[in-house]
């Protein structure tokens, strides 16, 4: 059977902790970066250091009606039990979301790309995306373009990163002719991460979340 997704509902509730098997400790708290602008409704996702302007971040089949909607961040500080407090907090992004509808998600599928069949999965397979940056991002396909200054080290997505720390965001970023992306940093680092589209008991899309798989799944230790 694929992966499942786990509930959501409490990476987004500021407070709710977890632990893992080492003893180490997580608090989550919730990080907003303003509003994403969808012109199109197609939503994409991807390592932006890698995939933005490359052509090659299709967008999700599942399409939403154009317009601005509000993404955020689920933000994970660690500790230690037993160690001192640190001056730097240990931060790590659990989850990005993308909030299409504020009315209560029932159910949740995988975001697949133009030719991914679920039903094709093995046991806890899933379709994800590359990170070989440290990073994610949500953007409308048709933004794909609108950052040519974005390579390497130089451009607005470097310098919102390396202006906080390269801390876990999340970021907004400007492009041309008015599009932007919403940045973050991508849990612990370089992987292959879900994206899930959640939906309401009409079946209307409510969010698209990606689990950078920070919060343990409750059989592995979350409170």
């Amino acid at each position: 059977m694929p992966m499942t997704a786990p509930d959501y509902a409490r990476y987004f509730t500021p407070g709710h902790a977890f632990s893992y098997e080492s003893g180490q400790r997580g608090i989550l708290h919730v990080a907003g970066a303003g509003e994403l602008w969808l012109p199109s409704g197609q939503v994409a996702a991807c390592d932006p250091f890698i995939g933005l302007g490359a052509g090659e971040a299709e967008p999700f089949t599942v399409r939403v009606a154009p317009g601005r909607y509000r993404v955020e961040a689920a933000i994970a500080t660690l500790t230690t039990p037993g160690e001192p407090p640190s001056d730097t907090p240990h931060l790590r992004t659990a989850a990005a979301r993308l909030v299409i509808s504020d009315t209560e998600t029932v159910s949740w599928e995988q975001a697949l790309v133009a030719g991914q069949d679920a039903a094709e999965l093995g046991d806890d397979e899933y379709f994800g995306y590359g990170v070989d940056a440290g990073a994610g991002c949500f953007y409308d396909v048709a933004a794909d373009e609108s950052f040519p200054a974005c390579e390497g080290d130089e451009g607005p997505l470097w310098d919102a990163f390396e202006a906080n720390d390269h801390g876990p965001g999340p970021y907004l970023i400007a492009g041309e002719q008015g599009h932007n992306l919403a940045a973050f940093s991508s849990g612990w680092g370089d992987g292959s991460y879900p994206t899930w589209v959640g939906r309401d008991r009409a079946g209307a899309v409510t969010c698209f979340v990606t689990d950078f798989f920070v919060v343990p799944t409750e059989e592995g230790g979350a409170a």
